[in-house]
C-alpha cells in the first residue's frame, strides 16, 4: 500500500495506519449504513426528502456500476466509505470535462478524526492523475469536511453552489492537479 492510500492512527499511544482500497462487493452494505450514519450524525440528512436521500447513500451497489467504491478500514473492519467517480457519467452531479469528482464521502462517527477521511480523500487524488482537477460538494454546515477539504488542499468555487432540492444549499470545493485539459 502506498503512503498516498494510508494515513497515522493513533489509538492509546499506538500507531496504526488505515489501510485505503477498493471496496469489494460483500462491504457494500457496510459501506452504505457507515455513509447513512455519518451524514445523520452531523445534520446531513435532515433536510425533508432525507429518507430518499438515506436509501441512496445505502444504495452501493447501484453506484458500483458506474463509479469506484473506496473504503478506509481500521483492523480489517470498514470504518468509512466513498464514491469516486473518476471521468463523469451517471455518477457526476458537478464534474465538467476532465474533472473527477468525489461524493457520498462519510466515515463512521466513533472513527472520526483518526485518518480515514483523510485517507480517503488522498486516495481520490492518487485515482485522479492526468485529470485536471477535482471537485465534490459538500453541505454549508459540515465544517468539519471543509476543514479537511481545505488542509488537503482544495478551495472553495462559489460560482458552483448549488441545490440539488429546495433547503438542501452545496458548496462546492475544487483541487486544480496541474494538469493541461484534455483536448
Amino acid at each position: 500500500m502506498s503512503d498516498e492510500s494510508q494515513a497515522a492512527l493513533v489509538r492509546a499511544g499506538e500507531r496504526r495506519a488505515v489501510e485505503v482500497r477498493a471496496a469489494v462487493p460483500a462491504e457494500y452494505e457496510a459501506v452504505g449504513e457507515i455513509v447513512v450514519e455519518a451524514f445523520s450524525a452531523d445534520g446531513q440528512l435532515d433536510a425533508p426528502d432525507a429518507a430518499f436521500y438515506a436509501d441512496v447513500l445505502r444504495d452501493v451497489a447501484s453506484r458500483a456500476s458506474a463509479a469506484e467504491i473506496i473504503v478506509a478500514l481500521d483492523d480489517g473492519v470498514v470504518v468509512g466509505g466513498v464514491t469516486f467517480v473518476p471521468h463523469g457519467g451517471p455518477m457526476a452531479d458537478i464534474a465538467q470535462d476532465d474533472e473527477a469528482e468525489i461524493r457520498m464521502l462519510g466515515v463512521a462517527p466513533d472513527a472520526q478524526g483518526r485518518g480515514a477521511g483523510t485517507a480517503l480523500v488522498r486516495e481520490c487524488i492518487a485515482r485522479s492523475a492526468g485529470t485536471r482537477r477535482i471537485v465534490l460538494s459538500t453541505q454549508t454546515g459540515a465544517h468539519g469536511a471543509h476543514r479537511l477539504y481545505e488542509r488537503l488542499g482544495f478551495r472553495r468555487e462559489p460560482a458552483r453552489d448549488w441545490a440539488p432540492v429546495p433547503g438542501v444549499d452545496l458548496l462546492c470545493y475544487v483541487l486544480d492537479l496541474g494538469y493541461p485539459a484534455v483536448p
